[in-house]
């Protein structure tokens, strides 16, 4: 988790909401990403996307079997759907998202029963510390009067 704290802090540069994702397959980093919506005008370029897309390069395959996703935030319905689809075995976040998580929070997409696959989710590792970079970022972002 600590990586991807690294990778929030990257989205920084840009700004970017602080969250980053990191894959991990065999105790070896195969993906890594950090919120690129404002740097690439792409609302899909969500941390845990680029992640999963890195991932699935290097896996050779879009099944991420044996792949655990570390996420400094709970996933959006967007990003818990592709990690349903890729057959992500375990998802590790941080803060928890009561406005959009799709990992439990608002909606529980990546354990839905319904659906083919479910993930294994474990929350709120180092949730304080990924909580406090995003509520900064919007306590900024409203004292010098800009919206995102």
């Amino acid at each position: 988790m600590r990586l991807a704290l690294e990778e929030a802090l990257k989205a920084l540069e840009h700004s970017d909401v602080p969250v980053g994702a990191v894959a991990v397959r065999e105790g070896v980093v195969i993906g890594r990403g950090c919120n690129r919506r404002e740097a690439d005008q792409d609302p899909t370029a969500h941390a845990e996307m680029i992640a999963i897309r890195e991932a699935a390069a290097v896996v050779g395959h879009w099944r991420l079997e044996g792949v655990t996703l570390y996420s400094t935030l709970e996933p959006c319905a967007m990003c818990a759907g592709a990690m349903v689809l890729a057959r992500l075995p375990r998802l590790v976040f941080a803060a928890p998202d009561p406005k959009a998580g799709a990992g439990g929070s608002l909606l529980n997409i990546v354990q839905h029963p319904q659906l083919n696959h479910q993930v294994e989710v474990v929350a709120g590792v180092l949730a304080d510390e990924a909580a406090a970079y995003i509520r900064a970022f919007f306590a900024d972002l409203r004292a010098s009067g800009q919206r995102h």
